[in-house]
């Protein structure tokens, strides 16, 4: 017996998050579902991750972590679907995501820091193997720095830099697994996890008991 997707999903949207669910990240990012935007796409799905410091290693998303440390960056990854595309998208799905982090304060006179943080995204998608044009379509986004410095009763706080780099591209089939190993990889870039060495490969994540949420797709 063959099951199929539930009444109302579009078999490519179904399929999506099938690829979605079974990608395998590294150990420190951590995934929630969570509510997804209803008014740009009919369908979507919205995943939120963080960075966490000295994960276990073998731990999974279903498992509560017993440290209160600061993730070492947060973000992002939004899958939006329309049956009938957009124009803006060049075709039926788009990829939103979001990665933040805070970096050492020196690097805030880096004129090429925005520079820098942009071609982590393209680096990133293409260690994953998505080529520009190929397997993603009208790549674009955004890198803002804030310079934070503190006065008064906080003036003892060290200074920092918030990163924030937002990025969007259209993928050109449902394999989105690797558009989110690629985004992951962005999102451990941004937090200053050294890459894996080579031939060491990353543990399957899974998403937290609210992965489950309605919210998963639009009416």
């Amino acid at each position: 017996m063959t099951s199929g997707p539930p009444t109302g999903v579009p078999v490519d949207f179904a399929a999506a998050l099938a690829d979605l669910r079974g990608a395998a990240l590294r150990a420190e990012v951590r995934l929630t579902e969570i509510p997804a935007p209803r008014r740009v796409a009919p369908f979507s799905v919205a995943l939120s991750g963080d960075v966490l410091p000295d994960a276990p290693q073998g731990r999974h998303d279903d498992v509560e972590h017993d440290h209160d440390d600061d993730p070492l960056a947060t973000g992002r990854f939004v899958v939006l679907h329309d049956p009938a595309g957009q124009e803006a998208w060049h075709g039926t799905f788009r990829v939103v995501t979001l990665v933040r982090a805070t970096l050492e304060p020196e690097m805030a006179a880096d004129p090429m820091l925005a520079d820098v943080a942009w071609s982590w995204v393209s680096e990133c998608l293409e260690t994953a193997g998505l080529a520009e044009g190929v397997d993603t379509l009208a790549a674009g986004g955004t890198v803002t720095r804030v310079l934070s410095q503190s006065y008064g009763a906080l003036d003892g706080t060290p200074d920092a830099v918030d990163l924030e780099i937002r990025a969007s591209w259209t993928p050109v089939d449902t394999h989105l697994g690797t558009h989110l190993r690629a985004w992951a990889a962005l999102l451990t870039m941004a937090a200053g996890v050294p890459p894996l060495p080579e031939g060491v490969a990353a543990l399957t994540r899974r998403f937290t008991d609210r992965s489950r949420q309605r919210h998963t797709v639009g009416p």
